[in-house]
């Protein structure tokens, strides 16, 4: 996929917003819907994806990105709070030779643990749904 082109309101996240298709939601507003990537980098792993239907950063309205971030800036704060990581990672794909895999506007949210890489990303193995909803509780509870 090139960086720029139609946008696909079949994407996975486009039906997510919708809520045609399931996710294991941390939160959701006007602006944005958080949810935990089933395919974790990592355990805590989560997304912050904007509504509005934009591919990529460079397609997102100024409004739109300045909002998201602060939805992406709390998100943070709340896994960090909850799962107690040595870091958190927090990265942005535009286009597929960068990365991007779903094409809608994403913000990934990566806990991360001193000695312990990363998975593969797009390319990990799902996680469990029991511990999935079990970490997204953790995090929910510290938003």
């Amino acid at each position: 996929m090139s960086l720029h082109g139609d946008y696909d309101d079949q994407n996975i996240f486009a039906k997510i917003i919708r809520g045609e298709a399931p996710c294991v939601k941390l939160f959701e507003d006007d602006v944005a819907i958080a949810f935990m990537d089933i395919f974790p980098q990592a355990k805590g792993h989560c997304l912050v994806v904007p509504k509005e239907p934009a591919r990529n950063l460079l397609e997102l309205s100024e409004d739109a990105a300045a909002e998201a971030m602060k939805r992406v800036k709390a998100l943070a704060a709340a896994v960090e709070k909850a799962l107690q990581p040595d870091g958190v990672t927090v990265v942005q794909f535009n286009g597929a030779p960068a990365g991007q895999t779903v094409f809608h506007i994403h913000i990934h949210v990566i806990p991360q643990w001193e000695g312990q890489a990363l998975a593969s990303h797009g390319g990990g193995k799902q996680a469990d749904m029991d511990e999935l909803n079990a970490l997204a509780d953790k995090i929910k509870a510290a938003l």
